[in-house]
């Protein structure tokens, strides 16, 4: 038996609002702490979980970039042709986007999206590591990279595999006692939770999946080490979208032309603006101050959630709307879905959760990217004890 083995849960969208009135894993980890998140998306907060920084130091944000120098879309222009009626389906989507990503060898998460195939080729794809790997930072270290270098033999979910099938893997490399750490990462809930929103029955019921799974893990570890520090979190929370906004037709009603006056990207919850040509920014920017779901996000603000980028790669100018508020339709979809995250950080529902077996969280664990100062130490700190015992 193995003296310790630190035991890391991240549960997508399990955010602070989704288990502050749940009971969830109140059994296994009493104790429990709301985390701040970063501004972005999944494609920032993983990475700023996983690296221990935030986004304008690892620059894992926004997937898509107006970059058309560099981008590896450029056969794709020719679909512009198809009607709409298939472009747009999600199943052509889908279908496509495992053959892209095979082509271009990305390693990390990748998605077409509703990306127009007229404009495709103006636009670069970020993540083109993976977070989850060695080496699969936009800049800098990830935890993997950490582990690696010290040498401690760890086990960390593979996004190809089911939830389940991760489960049993963990379950087994555990009983072979082959690990001194593990990262799990359960993604289910976010897909659920933007289908079904915030408040469906289903939310709670998955919740007591996780909790039987949970227990199935601390079962096996208990087996087989003395002592399993347990950590369950996640990356935002999610918030119920109850007001659309179709952002892009008021911004195509103006006589500016897309990729020759200026460039966007329509997220789901932003509109991140590139202006090719002098003039450009004023009428946008005039329109942008007229929507009352939303504001530009003054550099002053952008800073402070340590996502200005002075190259303005990712953007020049970002448009926010309010939380509860969904971009319709977007580069992300055409139809509406009941829940999303990606607003400000310090709306209700961006916040997220730590729950842990220890007697105390530091106090200066207070946001998602700090997180990686308890694997890295916790991870240092088995192989210390496990040395000998493998």
């Amino acid at each position: 038996m193995k003296p310790l083995l630190p035991l890391f849960i991240m549960v997508d969208a399990c955010g602070w609002e989704i288990i502050r009135n749940d009971p969830f894993g109140k059994d296994f980890a009493p104790n429990r702490k709301r985390l701040e998140s970063v501004f972005g998306y999944s494609s920032t907060c993983v990475p700023s979980i996983l690296s221990g920084r935030w986004p304008v130091e690892h620059r894992n944000w926004c997937y898509f970039v107006y970059d058309p120098a560099n981008s590896p879309f450029r056969s794709l222009k020719i679909l512009r042709w198809l009607p709409t009626a298939i472009t747009s389906r999600r199943i052509f989507r889908r279908w496509l986007t495992k053959f892209v990503k095979v082509q271009l060898k990305f390693r990390g998460y990748f998605d077409l999206y509703n990306i127009p195939f007229r404009h495709i080729s103006l636009f670069d794809f970020t993540e083109k590591k993976s977070p989850l790997k060695p080496k699969g930072m936009n800049r800098g270290t990830n935890i993997f990279d950490f582990l690696e270098e010290k040498k401690i033999p760890y086990f960390v979910s593979d996004p190809a595999r089911t939830e389940e099938q991760n489960r049993d893997e963990l379950i087994q490399r555990v009983g072979r006692e082959e690990i001194d750490f593990a990262f799990m990462y359960w993604a289910g809930l976010d897909g659920l939770l933007h289908m079904v929103g915030n408040q469906s029955p289903e939310v709670p019921a998955r919740l007591r999946i996780y909790e039987q799974w949970i227990g199935q893990l601390l079962a096996a570890a208990k087996g087989h080490y003395e002592e399993v520090r347990l950590y369950v979190f996640s990356d935002h929370g999610m918030a119920n979208c109850d007001e659309l906004l179709d952002l892009k037709s008021k911004i195509e009603a103006l006589p500016l032309k897309m990729g020759e006056d200026y460039a966007v990207v329509y997220d789901s919850t932003m509109a991140r603006f590139w202006f090719l040509r002098p003039g450009a920014r004023e009428p946008i920017t005039q329109v942008l101050q007229q929507v009352p779901q939303g504001r530009i996000l003054p550099d002053d603000e952008l800073e402070r959630m340590r996502a200005k980028f002075e190259d303005r790669y990712f953007g020049e100018l970002i448009f926010l709307v309010k939380e509860g508020v969904l971009i319709v339709p977007s580069h992300m979809g055409e139809r509406p879905i009941r829940a999303m995250h990606g607003y400000h950080p310090t709306d209700p529902h961006s916040y997220a959760s730590l729950l842990t077996n220890q007697a105390a969280i530091p106090e200066d664990v207070t946001a998602i990217p700090h997180i990686y100062r308890l694997m890295e130490r916790d991870a240092a700190l088995a192989r210390q004890r496990n040395q000998g015992k493998s």
